[in-house]
């Protein structure tokens, strides 16, 4: 069974310590488990010791990450960027390329004018996008979108963007040629833009639907004919940039915020049939929509943000919806396990829950959940089962930052890895007992987003 998050393909495990008895929940509904994993961990759950460990350029690399074969000798290399922030407009400023060994191939940018840590999306992404076979570096810097060569990172060319498009990069279909060949870049909050591959703007939106879009548009297939919508925000734009939908919530006021996360639950030949998850920022709403924009139903009252999908509860359905509740005090941070049909199944309480993903990692077709503050992996019962283990950063002023977990085949053997970011390291977890997953990328997802 796969395990679905983020961009693509991806399965996280959930730690808990405290593992209670089930409990009844307010709104009636019975938890198969509400633990609790804070302070100190003491217990008996192993500890995961990397396979590989990397430390990131200290000129050029920073704690945004996505891998791929960028050199196209079959392997792995990871790229780290740094990023410039001014009043939430940002760029990404610089980039190194490192094999898995922690050899820099190449150097991109001005290290001198950027921040390593993130608090929102870089604009750098790895893309085979012109289809030749070879992965090429692209990213948003300021007033551009620069494609590098994968060996050498050597600028291609440049496309000229407003100075404050660089906030996400986003590759889609939307002529339906089979391959991700257009582009799109956006603002903090309002507008977007759709490059092809030759760098001519398609089209333009503001404040799509009258609501203001979401961290990263969403790619997705509507209707099967070939070409990506584009989930924008709250609206679901064809790929001619015109507004097919809105989705207008039945319970709290969408102007309160924009849309944080949108994940595909199911997909299906109808649109009628499909399910689309999402989190509404400022709104603290959690809605399943169908292929129309349709609400299916919504729970409101808590700042839900990022969304995993996959088989977590082995008695919940076929797959589950993971998400964190943000805008909480340290120390009770939750992550909600909840099914098709809006019902909430289990919860976990960590000091910090806000960056997660699910992982298969015992083999046996369920996904355990990895919160990355507490590097703690979580079984299918709620209970922390391993701590992955990971050097702290020596630097005072990089205690204070928010780490970045990932997932991907890392050793090419189809099976998806768990990687930790830190603004000096990445560890790399092989992943020995999962199943290999047929269509998994090498490296990270696509379009990967912290949200």
């Amino acid at each position: 069974m796969k395990c679905f998050t983020n961009t693509s393909i991806r399965c996280i495990h959930l730690y808990t310590l405290c593992f209670l008895s089930p409990i009844l929940w307010a709104a009636g509904t019975t938890l198969t488990f509400d633990g609790k994993d804070t302070g100190t961990h003491i217990g008996e759950a192993k500890r995961i010791h990397p396979w590989k460990e990397v430390v990131l350029d200290k000129e050029y690399g920073g704690q945004w990450i996505v891998c791929g074969d960028v050199d196209s000798d079959g392997q792995v290399e990871i790229v780290s960027a740094e990023n410039v922030n001014e009043n939430d407009v940002h760029y990404t400023s610089a980039v190194a390329a490192q094999n898995l060994e922690g050899k820099v191939l190449w150097r991109w940018g001005n290290p001198a004018i950027g921040r390593k840590i993130w608090h929102h999306d870089v604009a750098c992404q790895i893309h085979d996008w012109d289809g030749d076979g070879q992965a090429e570096v692209v990213l948003c810097t300021q007033e551009a979108i620069v494609e590098l060569d994968g060996k050498t990172g050597k600028e291609n060319r440049r496309i000229e963007i407003a100075r404050d498009a660089a906030d996400c990069l986003v590759f889609c279909d939307l002529k339906g040629i089979g391959r991700a060949s257009d582009v799109l870049v956006k603002n903090r909050y309002h507008r977007i833009w759709a490059y092809d591959q030759q760098g001519e703007l398609l089209w333009s939106v503001t404040d799509p639907g009258g609501y203001r879009t979401a961290h990263q548009p969403r790619p997705v297939d509507i209707d099967g004919d070939g070409k990506d919508e584009i989930m924008a925000g709250y609206s679901l734009l064809n790929p001619d940039g015109s507004v097919r939908w809105t989705y207008k919530s039945n319970t709290v006021d969408q102007n309160r915020g924009h849309l944080d996360c949108m994940r595909v639950f199911r997909m299906a030949q109808r649109p009628e049939d499909i399910r689309l998850a999402l989190t509404c920022c400022g709104a603290n709403n959690l809605a399943i929509i169908d292929g129309n924009g349709k609400t299916i139903w919504e729970i409101s009252g808590h700042h839900f943000e990022s969304i995993d999908i996959g088989p977590v509860l082995p008695k919940a359905g076929s797959a589950q919806i993971v998400v964190d509740i943000d805008h909480q005090p340290m120390g009770n941070s939750p992550v909600w396990i909840i099914d098709e049909n809006g019902k909430h199944h289990a919860r976990i309480t960590t000091d910090y829950s806000r960056h997660h993903t699910l992982v298969d990692w015992t083999g046996d077709g369920l996904c355990e959940i990895l919160i990355a503050h507490n590097r703690a992996m979580y079984d299918q019962q709620g209970k922390r089962i391993a701590t992955l283990a990971t050097p702290l950063s020596s630097d005072p002023e990089m205690q204070h930052y928010e780490s970045s977990i990932l997932i991907g085949d890392m050793d090419g053997d189809k099976v998806p890895d768990i990687m930790i970011a830190t603004p000096q390291t990445l560890s790399i977890f092989r992943n020995e007992h999962g199943k290999p997953i047929k269509e998994l990328p090498l490296g990270t997802e696509p379009n990967f987003t912290l949200y």
